[in-house]
C-alpha cells in the first residue's frame, strides 16, 4: 500500500519539484544569482525566485520561458522543459476544474485515450466502473456529482449520453479490458434497489464479452501475496504502460513516470492474484443480486 498516493501531493508535488530543480540548475549554470534574476525579470520581490525553485510556487510556462530567456537555454532545452512543464500542469486535475464547463465536457475529455488504449486495467474499491456502468446507473452517479461538486451547468442527460456512447469501445476487436472489482463495490446501495438489480444483471452480460475480463476480490479473500498483506487502494486506471489515473476525493491524479507506473503495475499484479473469474465471479455477482431484497 506504500507506493500508492495518499493524496493528491504524493506524486503531483514530486513533479513539480523535479521541475524546478531543473529552473534552479539552469539558472546556477548560467551564474545568475537569485537577486540579479528577479532584477533581470523585472520582479521586485526576489524571493519569487526560491519560491518557484523550490517548488512552493508552481511554475506556469511564463516562467518556464522567461528562466530560458534570462538563462540563455538552447531552443531544444526550452522546449523540453515546457513540455514537462505541461505534464505536470495536467498531473493534477481537480473535479471543480474538470467540471467547470459542465459534465458533459468532463466526459468527452477522456474519450480519445478510450478510444486509443490497446489494453486497458482498471481496479475499483468503491464504485462500478463506468465503462460496465447502465444508463440508470450512470445517470444516478452523475447526478450526485452534480450535486456534489456544485456544477452550475446541469447538463447530466448530455453526460449520460456522452458515457454511453463511449462504451462502444467494449466491442473494439483490437483492444481489451480488464476490471478488478473489490466484492464490497457490488454492495454499495448507492442507487435503488431496481437499479442496483439492473446494474449486476449488466455486468453478468458483460462479463461474457469478448474483450472484457472481470474479476472479482471476495469479502473473505486472504488478501496475502507473496508473504504480504495486500490492502485494498484508491481506484486506478493503467492504460497501457504509459498513463495511470487515480480517482482521489477531490480530484483526478496522472502518472506518467515509468518508475511510478511500475508502483501500480505492481500494485495491479497484487490486486489481480486474488481475485476470482469465471464462474466463481459470476456467482458471487449472483449472489449479491438475489439476496438485495433479504
Amino acid at each position: 500500500m506504500g507506493a500508492m498516493p495518499s493524496s493528491s501531493s504524493s506524486s503531483a508535488q514530486a513533479a513539480r519539484q523535479r521541475l524546478a530543480d531543473q529552473l534552479r540548475e539552469l539558472r546556477a549554470t548560467a551564474g545568475i544569482s537569485g537577486v540579479e534574476f528577479a532584477r533581470r525579470a523585472g520582479w521586485r520581490d526576489s524571493t519569487n525566485v526560491s519560491k518557484i525553485e523550490r517548488a512552493v510556487r508552481p511554475a506556469s510556462a511564463e516562467h518556464v520561458r522567461l528562466w530560458c530567456s534570462i538563462c540563455g537555454a538552447s531552443e531544444r532545452r526550452a522546449n523540453e522543459l515546457l513540455a514537462e512543464q505541461a505534464a505536470v500542469e495536467r498531473m493534477w486535475l481537480t473535479y471543480r476544474q474538470l467540471n467547470q464547463a459542465g459534465l458533459k465536457g468532463a466526459q468527452e475529455s477522456v474519450r480519445d485515450r478510450y478510444e486509443r488504449v490497446k489494453l486497458m486495467r482498471v481496479y475499483c474499491a468503491h464504485v462500478i466502473p463506468g465503462l460496465l456502468q447502465t444508463r440508470a446507473y450512470t445517470a444516478a452517479a452523475l447526478e450526485s456529482i452534480r450535486v456534489e461538486q456544485h456544477v452550475e451547468v446541469d447538463d447530466v442527460a448530455e453526460a449520460v449520453d456522452e458515457r454511453m456512447d463511449r462504451q462502444r469501445v467494449l466491442r473494439r476487436p483490437d483492444a481489451r479490458f480488464v476490471f478488478v472489482l473489490e466484492e464490497q463495490v457490488l454492495h454499495h446501495r448507492v442507487v435503488s434497489a431496481g437499479v442496483h438489480a439492473e446494474q449486476l444483471r449488466h455486468l453478468l452480460a458483460l462479463a461474457r464479452w469478448p474483450s472484457v475480463s472481470l474479476g472479482v476480490i471476495p469479502l473473505a479473500a486472504g488478501r496475502v501475496h507473496g508473504g504480504h498483506r495486500v490492502w485494498p487502494e484508491h481506484t486506478f486506471v493503467i492504460s497501457d504502460t504509459e498513463l495511470v489515473t487515480v480517482e482521489l476525493v477531490s480530484g483526478f491524479l496522472s502518472v506518467s513516470q515509468p518508475g511510478e507506473i511500475a508502483d501500480y503495475l505492481a500494485a495491479w499484479k497484487r490486486l489481480m492474484s486474488l481475485a476470482v473469474t469465471g464462474e466463481k465471479a459470476r456467482q458471487i455477482i449472483t449472489g449479491v443480486h438475489d439476496g438485495l431484497d433479504a
